[in-house]
Parts: C-alpha cells; sequence; structure tokens
C-alpha cells in the first residue's frame, strides 16, 4: 500500500465524531484524535520511504564498492594472518554492499579486486597497506619502499621461529649485558648490510636401509623449511617440506637498514626503532643482536609503524572504519600520498544497474620476503 493511502486509511479510521460536545472537553479529544491521526500517518509514510530507500541503497553501495580504486592501509591487530584479515575486510564490505544478492545474479557480473602487499606475520600487528580496484597493480611499489618497526626483543632465550610463537631451543646467560653493550653494536646493523633469512629444520632423515624399509618407504634427507614468506618456484618454502620436498637453505643477501635505535632496556627486554628496506627481517636482525651480544635472542612483539608512505597513526583504518564510505574517503587522502607516475588514471563511470560483485583470486609472485608478498582477491 502506498504511503498516502495508508495515511488516508490511518485518517478515516480515527478522525472524530462530527456530532457537536462540550467546548471544553471536546475541543481538547478532537485535537488529540487529530494529533494522534496525523502522527500515525507520518510513521507510515515515513517507514514506507525507508523500506524504499534500503530497496535503493543497496544496490547504490554495491556499485560504489566496484568503483572503489587505489591504495590505502588498515591497522592489522595480532591474531589474524594478513590474508585472514584481507578475508575479513572483504566480507565485511561485501556485507554492506549486500553482495552478493539474488536480485542480481541474472546480471552481469563485475570483478572486484582487493589485495595487500607486505605480509605481516600472525603475530605482529600494524599498517597493512591495501590495494583495491586498479590500485592493486600499485602494491608491488609498495615493497621497494621504506618500512619502520617497533620490535621488543627478549635475551636469552632462542626459537626456531625466531620469535615468541615457536619453541624454546637454546638458553643463555644475558645478566652482564649493558645498554651501553647493546648500542655499540648497532652500528653494525646498520646501512647496507648481508643478512641470512630466518630458516628451520624442520627434520633430517638419513636413507633408510632396505633391509629396515621396502624401497618404497625409503625417505631422503629433508634439511630446513622456512616460517616465513620466502618461496621457491612460487610456492612457500614450509609448504613444500609438508609434501616431504628437498628445500635448501638460503644464502646471505643484501639488505639496506636506514635506521636503528634502541629505544628502551629493562633486561631482557630491549626495543628497537628499525627502518629498513625491502625484504629485511625483523627477526633475524634480533637474533644476530643476541648472537653478537654471546648471548641470544627472539622476537617478543613486532608492530609495523610505516609502510612507504602510509603511517600507523595517521593512514591506517581501524576495524570500525572498514566501510565503503571511510574506504572512499582513505582512497582520496591517500592519493596524494603518490608520485605523479604512480597516480590512477580517472576511469569511466561504471554502469550502476549492471554489476554483480564476484572475487578474483589470484596471488602474484613478485615477492621479497618476509613482509614482502602481494596477494590479491
Amino acid at each position: 500500500m502506498a504511503a498516502a493511502e495508508a495515511a488516508a486509511v490511518v485518517l478515516s479510521c480515527l478522525k472524530p465524531d462530527p456530532a457537536p460536545v462540550p467546548e471544553s472537553a471536546g475541543t481538547a479529544a478532537a485535537t488529540a484524535a487529530t494529533s494522534s491521526a496525523m502522527a500515525a500517518a507520518a510513521a507510515v509514510a515515513a517507514a514506507a520511504r525507508t523500506g524504499s530507500e534500503a530497496r535503493v541503497s543497496k544496490p547504490a553501495l554495491a556499485t560504489k564498492l566496484l568503483s572503489l580504486s587505489g591504495v590505502f592501509a588498515v591497522h592489522k591487530p595480532k591474531g589474524p594472518t594478513s590474508a585472514e584479515l584481507l578475508n575479513r575486510l572483504k566480507e565485511k564490505l561485501l556485507a554492506e554492499a549486500g553482495m552478493p544478492s539474488p536480485e542480481w545474479t541474472k546480471r552481469k557480473k563485475q570483478t572486484l579486486k582487493i589485495g595487500h602487499g607486505g605480509t605481516l606475520d600472525s603475530a605482529a600487528r600494524g599498517v597493512l597497506v591495501v590495494g583495491i580496484g586498479r590500485g592493486t597493480k600499485m602494491l608491488t611499489s609498495m615493497l621497494s619502499g621504506s618500512k619502520r618497526y617497533i620490535a621488543i626483543g627478549e635475551l636469552g632465550k632462542a626459537t626456531d621461529t625466531l620469535d615468541s610463537t615457536g619453541k624454546v631451543t637454546e638458553e643463555k646467560p644475558y645478566d652482564k649485558i649493558t645498554q651501553e653493550d647493546i648500542e655499540s653494536i648497532l652500528q653494525k646493523f646498520t646501512g647496507n648490510i648481508m643478512q641470512v633469512p630466518p630458516l628451520i629444520i624442520l627434520s633430517r632423515f638419513l636413507n633408510l636401509s632396505l633391509f629396515l624399509l621396502p624401497s618404497s618407504l625409503s625417505v631422503s634427507l629433508l634439511y630446513f623449511a622456512s616460517y616465513s614468506a620466502l618461496k621457491k618456484d612460487g610456492q612457500r618454502l614450509s609448504a613444500l617440506m609438508k609434501r616431504g620436498e628437498e628445500v635448501e637453505a638460503k644464502p646471505a643477501r643484501p639488505v639496506t637498514v636506514y635506521s636503528l635505535s634502541l629505544q628502551k632496556f629493562q633486561p631482557p627486554f630491549f626495543t628497537l626503532d628499525v627502518e629498513c628496506g625491502g625484504g629485511f627481517y625483523i627477526r633475524s636482525l634480533v637474533s644476530d643482536i643476541g648472537k653478537e651480544l654471546s648471548s641470544c635472542a627472539n622476537v617478543l612483539e613486532l608492530t609495523r609503524t610505516k609502510q612507504g608512505p602510509f603511517t600507523l597513526e595517521e593512514h591506517a583504518l581501524p576495524e570500525d572504519k572498514w566501510t565503503i564510505d571511510d574506504i572512499a574517503q582513505s582512497l582520496e587522502r591517500c592519493s596524494s600520498l603518490f608520485p605523479a607516475e604512480l597516480a590512477l588514471k580517472k576511469s569511466k563511470p561504471e554502469e550502476s544497474n549492471e554489476q554483480v560483485l564476484s572475487c578474483e583470486y589470484i596471488t602474484l609472485n613478485e615477492t621479497k620476503g618476509e613482509d614482502d608478498v602481494i596477494k590479491t582477491l
């Protein structure tokens, strides 16, 4: 029923009796009845308008979502992996846009691309750069830019993953280490240096004798697997190891540390402020510092405070801001952070009535290191 018709019905039902009534009571009663009727009619009309707006808003939001294009940043908390966080972001956007909805399933499909550049471990938090639409093509430039971290290291314990999530493999005394000792060696890890990526020996099996096992069950010697994002032929080393394939340890490679300072020392914990280039491993740095101090160390906490032009305080959207409107505003603000050659050209307006959202799952191979992975959904 239309809003006007509903209002008319309500008015007719609540219209006061035309019979004369005493002035003192009748006037007040009539006024009250009329006011009630008008309020009810207004409520019905508002409800009708709200229902109509709701039917229009979802397609409009879907159209706006599909038109988003650029690069922005989100705040990744500890716990989820970068890929899991990207899926969470995607799901929130799809839900807000009401996609996919049955009424759109027969219409033209439009692919939404969304990806992240620069993986953070599940135990780490901080800036995670996200590309949406054609902005996914800009993510590669994020890998070559500088990154900044606040890392809390723990002296006296080494783990198989070089951070607090791993199994303790070694313990050494640290009680004689001073703040001056740490500060004096930081220069060795600043500038253009060589660094060995963090690797872990998962298992070592010698070939078993045919006298013990059938040849079909003989086991080859397995060497090293990585807990990092390092890849071989586009596949993670850890995944190769799980399939029983042989993986060789990676050699030291050149990396760049732009600045490195000790922020706090409260044994056994020390806090570092590190600005580095792509392909650098904070876990390896902390472990190497422990060794240089004739002890050992692992990463207890890790926060990325900057990636490229994006900072945690100024640009990273918390989860309560993962909305289509907030991301659109962030894309607009962040567009000025990039040089002109990286700026996205304006695209043609999308056909608002001919779009259905589908998701494209692509993994790009521009992988440089632990924090240098692009994943596009």
